[in-house]
Parts: C-alpha cells; sequence; structure tokens
C-alpha cells in the first residue's frame, strides 16, 4: 500500500502509551502507581450519569444537529455569561467529541504548505502534531520555567511574520500546570492589533482548575480579538467526563460554519445521550467540580513538596491544571530515560518532558489527579531509586 505523505508527520499522545505499558506490567503482578495520564480519578457525578442513562431511557438515539442539539449550545451559552459575563451566539458554538477535535478543525482551516502555526512548548504534544499533519510548519513558542512556565509576549509578537496564521495559546497548562499572567496575556492582545489576519485558538479546558486565588483569564476579555478568536474547553477534565467524549469550541462568526461542515464529514455528531448529560453537567449542582478541584489544590500541594525533597529534582508550584513539571536535570539523565527507567525500575509512571516538545527536555510531567496515597507511594519509591541509583 502507498500511504500519503502527510501520514508520516502524524505524531501521537505519549501518555497513552505509557498507560498501556504500566497496564501491562500491572496484568504481570507488579504494582504500578500511574501519576501519567491525564485523567481525574473521580467518578463523574452521578446525576450527570443520570441524565445520560434517562436520555438513552427516552429514545434519544439518532442523529443530531451536526454542531450539537439547541439545548446543550444554549446551556453552553448560558454557562460562558454566569462564569465570564459574556453574551454569546449558541450558533457560534460547534459541540464536539472532545477538545482534540476542536484543535484539529483549527490546523485544518488554518495550516497549509507555506503557512506557520505558533504554539506552545512545552505543550500538549497534538499541537504540533496537527499543525505538521495539516502541512503548516510548526513554530514553538517557548514557555519559561522561571516566570512559572509563561511565554514572553515580545517574544511572541516577534515570532509573527507574513505566513503566520494561526496563534495557540493554553492557560492553565498541560503539560506544565502554567497560568499566564493577566499582563502578558494583555500585552500580547495589544501587539496582535497590528496583525489582524492571524487568528488565535485559546486552549481553556482547565479554566476551572486554578490555585491561590488566581482567577482564570479567558480570551473572550477582550473585544479587539474576538472576531478572530478560538476558545476551547469542554466537559472532559471539569466533569470526570474523559471517556463520555465532549467539547465545545466557540468559533469567530465566519469560522462556524466551516467548523459546523468539518464535523459532518468527520463524525456527523456527537453521542445524543452524551450531549443530555452536558446539559445537566452544566446546569446542575456545582458541588462536585469544587470538591474535585478542593482534592486538586491539596495534592498540589503534597506533590511539589515531595518533588522538591527529591535528589537531583526541583519543582516550581503549578497555578493551574492538574499537572507538575518538574526540573530533572540534576539527576544526570535525560527525560525519556528517567521515565522508562522509574517506570520499569519502581513501577511509577510519569511522562518525559519530551513528549510535550523539544522544549521539554530535562523534564518529567506528573498528574496529581490520583490520591494523597499514591502520590506519596510513588514519592517514597522514587526517592529511594533516586538514592541508591545516583
Amino acid at each position: 500500500m502507498i500511504l500519503a505523505e502527510r501520514m508520516s508527520h502524524l505524531g501521537t499522545e505519549t501518555a497513552f502509551e505509557v498507560l498501556a505499558r504500566a497496564n501491562a506490567l500491572a496484568a504481570q503482578g507488579r504494582s504500578v502507581i500511574n501519576l501519567g495520564i491525564g485523567q481525574p480519578d473521580f467518578p463523574t457525578p452521578a446525576n450527570v450519569v443520570e441524565a445520560g442513562r434517562k436520555a438513552l431511557a427516552d429514545g434519544h438515539h439518532g442523529y443530531t444537529p451536526a454542531n450539537g442539539i439547541p439545548a446543550l449550545r444554549e446551556a453552553v451559552a448560558a454557562d460562558i455569561h454566569r462564569r465570564y459575563g459574556h453574551d454569546v451566539d449558541p450558533d457560534l458554538i460547534v459541540c464536539v467529541p472532545g477538545g482534540k477535535v476542536t484543535m484539529a478543525f483549527a490546523m485544518l482551516i488554518f495550516g497549509q504548505p507555506g503557512t506557520e502555526i505558533l504554539y506552545p512548548d512545552p505543550g500538549f504534544p497534538i499541537y504540533r502534531s496537527m499543525i505538521q499533519f495539516s502541512g503548516a510548519k510548526a513554530v514553538p513558542i517557548r514557555l519559561y520555567e522561571k516566570t512559572g512556565f509563561s511565554f514572553s509576549a515580545d517574544e511572541v509578537l516577534g515570532q509573527i511574520n507574513e505566513r503566520t496564521r494561526l496563534i495557540i495559546l493554553n492557560s492553565p497548562a498541560n503539560p506544565t500546570g502554567g497560568v499566564v499572567p493577566r499582563a502578558e496575556i494583555e500585552k500580547l492582545v495589544t501587539g496582535l492589533e497590528k496583525h489582524p489576519d492571524v487568528a488565535i485558538m485559546s486552549d481553556e479546558i482547565y479554566s476551572c482548575m486554578t490555585y491561590d486565588g488566581l482567577d482564570h483569564v479567558t480570551l473572550m476579555d477582550y473585544p479587539s480579538i474576538r472576531d478572530r478568536l478560538i476558545v476551547l474547553d469542554g466537559w472532559s477534565k471539569t466533569y470526570a467526563m474523559t471517556g463520555w467524549r465532549l467539547g465545545w469550541g466557540l468559533w469567530p462568526k465566519q469560522l462556524a460554519p466551516l467548523a459546523a461542515k468539518l464535523a459532518v464529514n468527520t463524525h456527523s455528531c456527537v453521542n445524543a445521550a452524551t450531549q443530555y448529560a452536558g446539559i445537566e453537567a452544566l446546569q446542575g449542582p456545582q458541588d462536585a467540580v469544587a470538591e474535585m478541584v478542593a482534592a486538586f489544590d491539596r495534592r498540589r500541594k503534597r506533590i511539589v513538596e515531595r518533588l522538591n525533597e527529591l535528589t537531583g529534582v526541583s519543582c516550581v508550584t503549578p497555578k493551574g491544571a492538574f499537572y507538575a513539571f518538574p526540573n530533572i536535570t540534576a539527576t544526570g539523565l535525560d527525560s525519556g530515560t528517567l521515565q522508562d527507567r522509574l517506570l520499569q525500575e519502581t513501577g511509577v509512571a510519569a511522562i518525559a518532558g519530551t513528549s510535550f516538545g523539544v522544549l521539554g527536555e530535562g523534564y518529567l510531567r506528573f498528574s496529581y489527579a490520583s490520591s494523597i496515597e499514591n502520590i506519596e507511594e510513588a514519592m517514597d519509591r522514587i526517592a529511594g531509586w533516586l538514592k541508591a541509583n545516583l
């Protein structure tokens, strides 16, 4: 078979590969603690599960509009108003099976040979993968540990040229847990006013997970870029609904029909019952969300404390999401080697920083979407291994 050349540019998400390896070790009887996968360890709230079950019992088994049922899009618009005070047209919302779909649609709409798309590095690996798949050149935006893994607005603006079509931003961020300060965002937005042809995709999937009194800064707050802004969010992280596959994108008026057309051509529509569960998640009690975030906050503080006690490891405190991204350069091991040896020799799964871009060398990602008990045991195992091997 002769494959399309573009398939050679398609990457993957290493967290799923490590998950498979961890599961294989567990199947052999090994004790494995998985701090690699970015998935809440809480169940989907019971009221949401019941709404999905009821939708099935009520006969919601058929196709729905490609951009989502009106009630779901209206619920998203109402939630945006509740959280941020912004009025948005539900017809500009396209509901899709997970956040990655909005990413992929944005790359396909803007990316082609001869163009450039800027993306955060270290960053979610699908950004670079889908940029390259689209034919565009992937241009990394460097994130700095010394600023809590924020970018420099001046540097980003300096990377824009006549080939730039799209800039991807992610705050709170995967894999770093970094939150970009409002002042840096405002500087970037002001500079982007001089580049009216450059679109922005703001990945805000962790928007409900900020700590230390920080409020989430949504790019929707800036009217000067609203006509070229794509906002990505969804249910997976906030409501522990990763397996339900439900996300949304808020698109500019001229792009929403294109995103809906891509939906028709790729997945037709989102699972019908899942959409009713999504409505309940947004309109029902939010207690479970607050409880999850409070638990993540406690785990965050503890894992950072334990990581900073490890030989050769230092870790800045993440301000959002549920990831810690410690610097491991002082161990003398590269990220891939340390990832593999920790899994094989201690049974602790973490993800090499290089899985998130070339600038991730020297770091590991740990997810603290796991219990305090698992975190303590994992850190004990790593501490003993480092003491014995360094």
